[in-house]
């Protein structure tokens, strides 16, 4: 399986360090904002090709399939470039921006019928994926999910600490997350509340955002997201179910108690970026569609949609 990985930042290498462990992967191209900075990471990589433009790794037949970690502005359309030019392609969460976006990726994707994943990683994180085996097997249910999605983020700065050159979104990006992975857990969404905050004078966007949530289960969702919170960092999921309380932290799990909770048997690692991009060379291989597939996660956005209009 040969991948191009285009956008080359912090998540990008993510993805490269979880491709260099699946057997029969080989990356190929790297495309980036920058000559230099995409030749450097090819370099790291071992990857024959660079550039700064993602129609040369599209040209290529040595190309298979490609990983999408370039802005958010840019993904449904780049997905849709990729699909146009025979790609598999993974589009790092989120799909898009828009609804009539996020449609157009699922209707280019049903008429070329090849596998188009969205990197919903929630789904895949060994702690989230231990909740929901507890689910399917019918030994839990969830009641409510309590979430706090932080960041200190009131200059555009990726997770190096480096110079972004877009801007980040509460709603379209850290909100997905948590409103895909409440209707994976709970069951469809059928109302959806939001308030915002102040927007930010520079940055243009809605800085704190307070979401409710309820599924047709009966179960609700209760979501706070903020860029000025100075710590701590990061997205914290409260599952309060009927048999159980679990915390989940990315690919960390413990009771309610703050108990730890052994995940490691949950799957073949304990990375949820290897374990989503295991799935998706593993749906071209098999010619399947992968989990977190476009199809799978558009209600999302018909959610994220619904929200802003309330804004």
């Amino acid at each position: 399986m040969r991948i191009a990985l285009a956008g080359a930042g912090a998540f990008g290498e993510k993805h490269l360090d979880g491709l260099k462990t699946i057997d029969g992967v080989e990356i190929v191209s790297i495309i980036s904002r920058t000559a230099e900075q995409a030749a450097a990471v090819a370099a790291k990589y071992s990857a024959k090709h660079s550039s700064t433009e993602l129609e040369d790794a599209l040209a290529r037949d040595d190309v298979d399939a490609v990983i999408l970690c370039t802005p958010t502005q840019m993904h449904a359309a780049q997905a849709i470039a990729c699909m146009a030019a025979g790609k598999h392609v993974q589009v790092e969460i989120p799909l898009a921006d828009s609804w009539a976006e996020a449609e157009a990726v699922l209707k280019m994707q049903q008429s070329t019928g090849l596998v188009c994943m969205v990197g919903h990683t929630r789904r895949f994180n060994p702690s989230h994926q231990y909740v929901h085996n507890r689910i399917t097997a019918g030994d839990f249910t969830v009641q409510q999910m309590d979430v706090q999605t932080y960041f200190f983020r009131r200059k555009n700065m990726n997770a190096k600490g480096q110079p972004r050159s877009w801007t980040d979104h509460l709603l379209w990006h850290h909100a997905a997350h948590t409103v895909d992975l409440f209707a994976y857990q709970a069951g469809p969404i059928v109302k959806a509340n939001a308030i915002e905050g102040p927007h930010h004078p520079e940055l243009g966007i809605a800085m704190d955002m307070s979401i409710q949530l309820k599924a047709a289960s009966g179960a609700i969702c209760t979501l706070s997201l903020s860029f000025n919170n100075d710590g701590p960092l990061g997205t914290f999921f409260r599952y309060i179910g009927d048999t159980a309380t679990y915390i989940a932290r990315y690919d960390d799990l413990v009771d309610g108690k703050e108990n730890p909770i052994d995940v490691s048997g949950v799957a073949v690692s304990m990375n949820g970026i290897e374990l989503q991009d295991r799935e998706f060379i593993a749906a071209i291989r098999e010619g399947r569609e992968p989990n977190s597939s476009v199809a799978q996660v558009l209600p999302c956005y018909k959610v994220l949609h619904d929200l802003e209009q309330q804004f």
